[in-house]
């Protein structure tokens, strides 16, 4: 399997001036300040825990430091006024040097982030090394489920650079950024462009064909005989947006998240008419890549696999994609709910596992409780709250923010939910998707995980509700799991026979029912196993699927509003 990621990261805003920096870099490992360092070579962006760097023999430690570093040439030809160094994503603080000049620093393991390196460089050879530490578990950082001491829900942590670097070159008046807010109703769609250019083009495009043209930073375009997104139709516009000395590439879609009532319950609507979301929890983590997805076809493949069984919605779970697996959403067509990556204090699955099964309910604006008393960590996830929202803010399929998951960091959350509303109106955001709901003065939906017990759904509820995790049942797969003897499952099957014949009784006996009874999205655990824990619907290396085919698409037909 080739593992490299070499296509154009951006492809929202992307433009011909590009040099991939993938590839092999050198590498060193040491104890913070230590000068005695063991060194290696390593296939970036793949973390060092990963297979697939060629390393997988170390964890980093939180009084550990990485120093990566590798040559990249510069021609005459590719330079123009600006030239700016990105990282896709690095884990988790780093201080990046070009020709031995510091250039920048950033703390943030999971968003992407550049500097502008052009007083620093020069035509011909050039150096960059870049230094990182990772305090993983032991800070209060956004981390995920990333774990020192690794072991059932919780992964092997990685480190270091984990998405595409990359450099490009832009004139003065380059465009900075384009937000892109489709209108349905109006039949059009609004365009804002960041730029300092005073002649500004825009051209849409329906295949090759332009069908309108404006002009401007600031300007709604009216879309002649317009064609809804959906998954049942992912229609794609493109956009081509001019300056003077710059263009930039960029797509959308014509589609409306929002929240109606059907006559007996409230319901997610998808372009004003009720809309069942039938999906999959989505951890994305990888055997060869760890959080990072061996190449963009596997990534791709993976996605197609999911549609092609009939599931039209994938919860991305406490992780940001790289910026083309959302691509492959908006034009395969299939929904995102994406949450924020938790931190914040230790997890104490006495508080956030056991004590909600017995109806305990707490206020998230007591910190302690749930492990949020440090005011910077909790700083830092409001911050990155806003960093996500404006990566993904043109996502087409991206339909519900998940703001926080079974107590994980919570807090505050009736403050963030207004936060996030004020960021972004025009989806749908499940606050407190699990447990420690904090009312309907939160969230717009009332969000249930039901794993242990028979599915059902409050009754009076004035919310959507939705099933926001569920099911976890669990083969192993022999020859193609993680460990032979660390196993977890919600509900361990002996055979594929008796997984699937579970599985038809879960769907259609209880899950099916409820849709009648105001059920409006369910989302199974999960795509894929994930080390040790053995629920998903393919293994974890992603050579086998553990039902047939045409059972999960008989079963998911008739999950649908009737």
């Amino acid at each position: 399997m080739k593992l490299s990621h070499t296509e154009y990261p951006r492809p929202q805003l992307e433009r011909d001036s590009y040099i991939n920096l993938n590839g092999e870099w050198d590498l060193s490992h040491s104890p913070i300040g230590s000068e005695t360092k063991k060194h290696y070579k390593i296939n970036v962006p793949f973390s060092p825990e990963s297979k697939a760097s060629g390393l997988g023999n170390f964890i980093l430690q939180p009084d550990e430091e990485l120093v990566y570093e590798r040559e990249f040439e510069l021609r005459t030809d590719f330079i123009k006024i600006i030239t700016l160094l990105h990282f896709g994503a690095v884990d988790y603080s780093c201080i990046c040097f070009i020709n031995g000049n510091e250039v920048g620093s950033h703390k943030g393991g999971f968003l992407p982030f550049y500097f502008d390196i052009s007083s620093h460089i020069k035509i011909g050879k050039n150096t960059i090394q870049l230094k990182v530490t990772d305090p993983t578990d032991t800070g209060n950082q956004s981390r995920g489920k990333q774990k020192l001491n690794r072991g059932g829900i919780w992964y092997t942590p990685q480190s270091g650079i984990w998405q595409t670097v990359w450099l490009e070159s832009v004139s003065e008046d380059y465009i900075k950024d384009i937000k892109i807010t489709p209108n349905i109703d109006t039949e059009s769609v609004f365009i804002q462009i960041t730029t300092s250019s005073s002649n500004t083009t825009i051209q849409i495009l329906d295949g090759d064909t332009i069908i309108a043209e404006s002009s401007g930073t600031n300007t709604n375009i009216p879309i002649p005989n317009m064609e809804v997104w959906s998954p049942e139709n992912p229609k794609l516009y493109r956009i081509l947006i001019k300056t003077s000395g710059d263009t930039v590439k960029s797509y959308f879609g014509m589609r409306k998240f929002s929240i109606g009532f059907d006559g007996k319950f409230k319901r997610l609507f998808l372009n004003n008419k009720p809309y069942f979301h039938n999906g999959l929890l989505d951890q994305g983590y990888w055997s060869e890549g760890l959080l990072t997805p061996p190449n963009g076809e596997e990534m791709e493949k993976e996605i197609k696999l999911m549609k092609d069984m009939g599931f039209n919605m994938l919860r991305k779970h406490i992780k940001i994609e790289p910026l083309r697996w959302y691509y492959h959403c908006d034009r395969l067509g299939i929904l995102v709910w994406q949450d924020f990556v938790c931190g914040g204090g230790a997890y104490e699955t006495w508080k956030v596992a056991y004590l909600p099964f017995i109806g305990w309910k707490n206020k998230d604006t007591k910190y302690k409780f749930l492990n949020r008393t440090d005011e910077d960590g909790r700083n830092e996830f409001i911050n990155e709250m806003d960093q996500t929202v404006d990566l993904l803010k043109n996502t087409v399929s991206l339909a519900v923010w998940v703001l926080f998951n079974e107590g994980w960091g919570q807090f505050d959350s009736i403050q963030l939910t207004d936060k996030l509303r004020k960021l972004d109106d025009t989806r749908t955001i499940d606050s407190v998707s699990g447990w420690y709901d904090q009312g309907k003065d939160s969230s717009e939906l009332k969000s249930l995980h039901l794993y242990y017990q028979k599915l059902k759904v409050p009754k009076n509820e004035s919310r959507v509700i939705v099933l926001s995790e569920f099911g976890g049942y669990s083969l192993k797969t022999e020859g193609h799991v993680y460990d032979e003897n660390k196993l977890f499952g919600y509900k361990i099957l002996p055979d594929k026979k008796s997984l699937e014949k579970e599985y038809r009784s879960l769907i259609e006996d209880q899950l099916i029912p409820l849709i009648e009874k105001g059920l409006s999205a369910s989302i199974y655990t999960q795509v894929s196993d994930v080390e040790e824990e053995i629920n998903g619907i393919v293994t974890y290396d992603r050579k086998m699927v553990k039902f047939d085919l045409e059972l999960i698409q008989e079963l998911n037909s008739k999950l649908v509003y009737k």
